[in-house]
């Protein structure tokens, strides 16, 4: 799979916690990582941070798994 990842559930770790969502906004940052904005499926705690987090940013290197586009019917 590419590095545009729009539509797809994944599972991502953030802050040392991990959790699944759907990548919302795939962009190239400045030097050519890759990062997304990813709206968890249900809001999580991040410990290390002591908050709720729906909607982050993650880097391409916090993917855990990439499950592509889920398609219901």
């Amino acid at each position: 799979m590419g590095w545009n990842k729009d539509g797809s559930a994944i599972k991502a770790e953030y802050c040392g916690t991990t959790f699944s969502g759907v990548v919302l906004e795939s962009r190239v940052k400045y030097g050519g990582t890759v990062q997304y904005r990813v709206r968890a499926f249900e809001p999580f705690y991040v410990d290390s941070l002591k908050a709720v987090r729906e909607t982050v940013l993650v880097d391409e290197d916090d993917v855990l798994v990439d499950f592509g586009v889920l398609v219901y019917d």
